[in-house]
C-alpha cells in the first residue's frame, strides 16, 4: 500500500480513514424554497450575459413559473437597471427581502443595497464571494420555481463560489460571434465539467442584424460560428440573439419585461424539462 495522500477522490483503498466527498453547498434561508438553479456564464465580459439572464427569467415567468434572479456580478450589477428597479431591498426578522419587478420576478443585487447606485464596489475577492453566499443564505426566496444566477465573467472566485455553494442544475453559456469564441466557450464549459454541472445551451448574442427593408440577415461580425462551436463542445441547444435597437431601448429604459422575442424559446423548453 502506497503512502496516504489524504485525497480520497484519487484513491481506491477501503481504509478506516476513508472519507466521503465533502459537500460545500450552503443552506437556504429557512423561509426560502428554490426549485432549479440555472447559472448564466461567459468566459469574457460584455457579451450580454445579463441580457440573457433577464430574458430567460422573463420567458419562464410568462410560462407560468415563479422566477428569481440572483445577481452575482457584484462589481458590475446591471440587472436592476434592465428591470427599472431603483428602490432599496428591505429586511425583516426572516431575512433580506428581494425587490419584486413589475411582473413578479424576485431580484437581489448589490445595487439594491447601496446608498447610491453609482458607488463603486472596491472589495477583495473573499468579501465579494461571501456576499454572493449571503444572497443565497440570507435572502427570503419565497416559492421560486426557477432561479437564474447572473455570473461575473471568467472562472475566478465568484463563479467557483457559486458552483460550490449553490445547487446549480445547469449553465447557459453566452458568447459573441468573434474568432476567440471557441477558446472563450471552452474555458466556461471545462470549468462546468470540473464542477460536474451540465451545460444546457449556448447563446450567441449580437449574432446578426436584420435589414429593415428586405428582412435579410446581415452578419456584421462575420458568419455565425455558434453551431460549430456548440458541436465542438457537445452542446446540443443553440440560440442566437440579433442586434435589435428595440431590445436595447427596452433594457436602457428598464422595460425588459415588455419586450417580445422568442429567440430563447428552445432553451426555455429545455429548462422546463429539467
Amino acid at each position: 500500500m502506497s503512502e496516504c495522500t489524504h485525497d480520497c477522490s484519487t484513491c481506491g483503498e477501503s481504509c478506516s480513514s476513508r472519507q466521503a466527498p465533502q459537500d460545500f453547498h450552503e443552506s437556504l434561508n429557512e423561509y426560502s424554497r428554490v426549485g432549479k438553479v440555472i447559472a448564466v456564464v461567459s468566459g469574457k465580459g460584455g457579451v450580454g450575459k445579463s441580457l440573457v439572464t433577464s430574458l430567460l427569467a422573463v420567458g419562464m415567468q410568462r410560462r407560468g413559473y415563479k422566477t428569481a434572479i440572483l445577481d452575482a456580478d457584484i462589481t458590475g450589477p446591471s440587472i436592476p437597471e434592465a428591470f427599472g428597479l431603483h428602490e432599496k431591498a428591505q429586511g425583516s426578522a426572516a431575512g433580506i427581502l428581494p425587490v419584486v419587478t413589475k411582473t413578479g420576478i424576485d431580484v437581489m443585487s448589490l445595487n439594491l443595497l447601496l446608498e447610491n447606485e453609482t458607488d463603486p464596489v472596491v472589495w477583495r475577492g473573499p468579501i465579494i464571494a461571501g456576499t454572493v453566499k449571503q444572497f443565497w443564505t440570507d435572502v427570503v426566496w419565497s416559492d421560486v420555481d426557477y432561479m437564474f444566477v447572473d455570473m461575473p465573467p471568467g472562472t475566478g472566485d465568484v463563479p467557483l463560489t457559486v458552483f460550490q455553494s449553490l445547487p446549480v442544475d445547469g449553465i447557459v453559456v453566452v458568447t459573441s460571434p468573434q474568432d476567440l469564441v471557441s477558446m472563450i466557450v471552452g474555458k466556461a464549459v471545462k470549468m462546468a465539467g470540473l464542477m460536474n454541472v451540465p451545460v444546457l445551451a449556448l447563446v450567441e448574442n449580437m449574432s446578426y442584424a436584420v435589414c429593415p427593408d428586405c428582412g435579410k440577415k446581415l452578419f456584421l461580425f462575420g458568419e455565425s460560428r455558434a453551431e460549430e462551436t456548440a458541436k465542438q463542445f457537445g452542446v446540443d441547444t443553440v440560440s442566437q440573439i440579433p442586434l435589435n435597437p428595440k431590445l436595447t431601448a427596452a433594457v436602457d429604459s428598464g422595460m425588459i419585461e415588455l419586450f417580445e422575442g422568442d429567440w430563447l424559446k428552445a432553451i426555455e423548453e429545455k429548462i422546463e424539462k429539467l
